[in-house]
């Protein structure tokens, strides 16, 4: 078989123009990653409107997609080591490319929900395949730490830009144009990728095990589910069920690994304390992150009344934080350890947190600033945590691993993100109908007054029904009783991220620990 230069360009050594054009071809599936979900969002009203799909509809045709990236990961991951990542990789951008044009055109509500499922499925063959093929290409430490961190600057750039591409193409086309958006991306990638991209695998994996595929599955989709459930309605038994569910089967997962010979994951990369510590980093630095920003995009829209375009607005200047965090942590692991600069990075984090803490304190245009100030100092401590803890996790596993290893690096802030918005919403949650039992809301309509207890958004809907001074009255009431649940989850991140600081400087504070774990026998 005739292979590229690609194929045979060294395993070792410092990289080249090729590698460094190759790496700009995978930042644009990293940055359309992050970009797709947050269009969606976006076009959700004008896609109700246009399919008659009721509020059921519309929360799975968002769901489905998480749901099933973060089930797929660890598989399409693991896959990619056997058949080659590149392969995988450009498999899943065709799939990709396809599936975005069903979605632009999709004639229900039901089609686009299915549609979205293989969205998800191809769509975790993105960010492993990225991350590995990145190992593949750049296997010099120091080069390798500034190409994931541009990788993870590609990311926080989708988010950045979502709301304002996505505002823009809604203004001007009809809803579908917004999933238009993968298929240049993927066309692209499809085109430079076998000229531009190495292609590795692992060539004494064993066949993929597809009963462990299936548990991975069984184990991710009802704990996403379940989380997601309990930040939405509260711990009801379904949600706390499917969560337990999933951890059963994660047990189950776990066990049939140990006994594998080659298992979808081999668990001994976790007795390497670098690696294990970045993924515990990774999960609990997305848990607060995505926690904050679930609270953040409420208080925008329902607390301070602003348009999904303008909260889009407010919260951009964020995501260039972790741009800019993640592009400086680089050049400042030159001098200073990968641990230190994370553990600095998660109090920098820690001091945002308190920062946002105090934005009920100002009134105006000047809570705004704060929130944002905050904002930006979080995600600027934050940046450095993802681009290096990916990277610690990435460079501590073999290379015949390397997928595998990306696709642990790509879950574990799934699953924490996931549980972050289940337990800061619901802490949220808790405290606002705390506040508004206690509120006096006499002589206002039984009815009124139970939705506005209940959340924000029923407040707000409940406020447009009543007399303008009561109604005015109730609202103010609610946003005051969720910006006091706002500041609580503040504050609890803060004093998560300020531990989990001091715990990275202990078990990081000689750099890259232990060795590289060998392959199976």
């Amino acid at each position: 078989m005739t292979r590229s230069p690609a194929d045979t360009a060294p395993p070792t050594g410092r990289a080249g123009r090729r590698e460094w054009i190759g790496l700009a071809v995978l930042s644009i599936p990293a940055l359309l990653a992050s970009l797709e979900l947050t269009v969606t969002h976006l076009a959700l009203p004008a896609i109700g409107r246009a399919l008659a799909a009721d509020s059921a509809q519309l929360l799975w045709i968002v769901d489905v997609y998480a749901f099933l990236l973060a089930g797929s990961l660890i598989t399409m991951g693991t896959l990619g080591d056997r058949i080659g990542r590149r392969r995988l990789l450009l498999i899943g951008a065709a799939t990709y490319g396809v599936a975005s044009v069903l979605a632009a055109y999709a004639p229900s509500a039901g089609v686009l929900i299915a549609v979205r499922a293989l969205l998800g499925i191809s769509g975790a063959t993105l960010m492993p395949s990225v991350l590995s093929l990145t190992v593949a290409m750049f296997r010099d430490p120091r080069q390798r730490t500034v190409a994931v961190g541009i990788v993870i600057a590609s990311v926080s750039g989708g988010t950045a830009i979502g709301p304002l591409v996505g505002g823009w193409l809604l203004e001007r086309f009809w809803w579908g144009s917004v999933f238009l958006l993968g298929v240049p991306v993927m066309a692209l990638l499809l085109a430079l990728g076998p000229i531009l991209l190495p292609e590795r695998r692992d060539t004494g994996a064993g066949q993929l095990d597809l009963i462990s595929a299936a548990l991975s599955l069984a184990a991710v989709l009802p704990a996403v589910y379940g989380l997601k459930q309990i930040a939405a309605d509260g711990s009801g038994w379904l949600p706390v069920l499917s969560v337990t569910v999933g951890l059963l089967f994660a047990v189950v997962f776990l066990r049939r690994q140990r006994a594998l010979r080659h298992p979808l994951i081999d668990l001994r990369l976790f007795a390497n304390r670098a690696f294990s510590t970045a993924v515990a980093t990774l999960a609990l630095g997305i848990f607060v992150l995505w926690g904050f920003n679930y609270a953040f995009a409420q208080y925008l829209q329902l607390a301070r009344g602003l348009s999904p375009l303008e909260a889009g607005l407010w919260t951009a200047p964020s995501a260039v934080g972790v741009i800019v965090g993640s592009m400086l942590a680089s050049r400042i692991v030159r001098w200073i350890a990968a641990g230190t600069v994370i553990a600095a990075g998660l109090a920098l984090a820690a001091v945002g947190f308190v920062v946002v803490a105090q934005v009920g304190m100002t009134a105006g245009t000047g809570a705004l600033t704060l929130l944002v100030t905050g904002a930006i100092i979080v995600s600027a401590g934050l940046g450095p945590m993802m681009a290096l803890a990916t990277d610690l996790v990435v460079g501590s596993a073999p290379p015949e691993q390397a997928g595998a290893a990306s696709a642990i690096s790509s879950t574990a802030p799934q699953l924490g993100g996931a549980l972050g918005i289940a337990v800061l919403g619901s802490a949220i949650t808790a405290v606002y109908r705390g506040e508004m039992n206690r509120a006096v809301v006499a002589g206002l309509p039984a009815e009124a007054v139970s939705a506005a207890r209940e959340s924000l958004g029923g407040a707000v809907t409940a406020s447009r029904v009543l007399p303008d001074l009561p109604g005015a009255m109730l609202l103010n009431a609610a946003r005051e009783a969720f910006t006091t649940g706002f500041q609580l989850s503040a504050v609890v991140s803060a004093a998560t991220m300020a531990g989990l600081a001091v715990a990275v400087a202990v078990m990081l504070r000689r750099g890259r620990v232990g060795a590289k774990p060998t392959a199976r026998p």
